[in-house]
């Protein structure tokens, strides 16, 4: 019976030892790909910031301003005045039917009750 119980003994020491040795290899490879993950993170977070950069070089409010000025007669930009902005009801909102269609329950609006329904 010992020789049995040492043969299955040294089975599973080789076992174990196989796999942790497979392991210990996924984990390198799982650790490298952390790696080259975190450097395009970093390489990724250098674009932005460059990229931001050149943004607000780009968006100087000088420079607008003198762009505007040359290619004003192009764009005709002109400034914004109050008689250019609408009230809100002069927005031409489409009616509830065209929006949602047949409504079989209407909801009541302002405190007044539903025609089908009653309230307490």
């Amino acid at each position: 019976m010992r020789p049995v119980l040492y043969v299955m003994s040294f089975l599973a020491v080789l076992g174990l030892g196989f796999w942790a040795y497979t392991e210990h290899y996924n984990t390198r490879e799982a650790l490298r790909d952390v790696q080259a993950l975190q450097a395009e993170i970093a390489d990724l977070r250098e674009a932005l910031t460059l990229q931001r950069g050149e943004w607000a070089f780009l968006n100087r409010p000088t420079r607008l301003r003198e762009l505007a000025t040359l290619n004003f007669e192009r764009l005709g930009l002109l400034p914004l005045e109050p008689g250019q902005f609408g009230e809100i009801g002069q927005v031409a909102y489409p009616a509830v039917e065209e929006f949602f269609g047949q409504i079989d329950n209407p909801v009541t609006i302002a405190g007044e009750q539903s025609p089908d329904r009653e309230f307490p």
